[in-house]
């Protein structure tokens, strides 16, 4: 039973790609291009997490210390 289901599915697969007549191409270039712009927006995104969360751990070790026996009021 399970081997009748496999052979359907190849037969089916086959045919889908045979029907396809026509593929879209994409020149290196713009597929280059899409690679670093997205190596680069990873980049952006990390650096901006990173300065965000020191920022914050900077804040909250700020909020410890005492200035003259007052205590600062940056503790979230």
């Amino acid at each position: 039973m399970a081997y009748n289901f496999i052979i359907v599915l190849f037969f089916l697969c086959n045919m889908a790609v045979a029907l396809t007549v026509s593929c879209y191409r994409i020149e290196p270039g713009t597929i280059a291009g899409i690679i670093c712009a997205d190596v680069l927006l990873t980049l952006i995104i990390v650096i901006v997490t990173y300065r965000c969360a020191s920022l914050r751990h900077q804040k909250r070790e700020n909020a410890n210390k005492v200035y003259m026996n007052v205590r600062a009021n940056c503790k979230n």
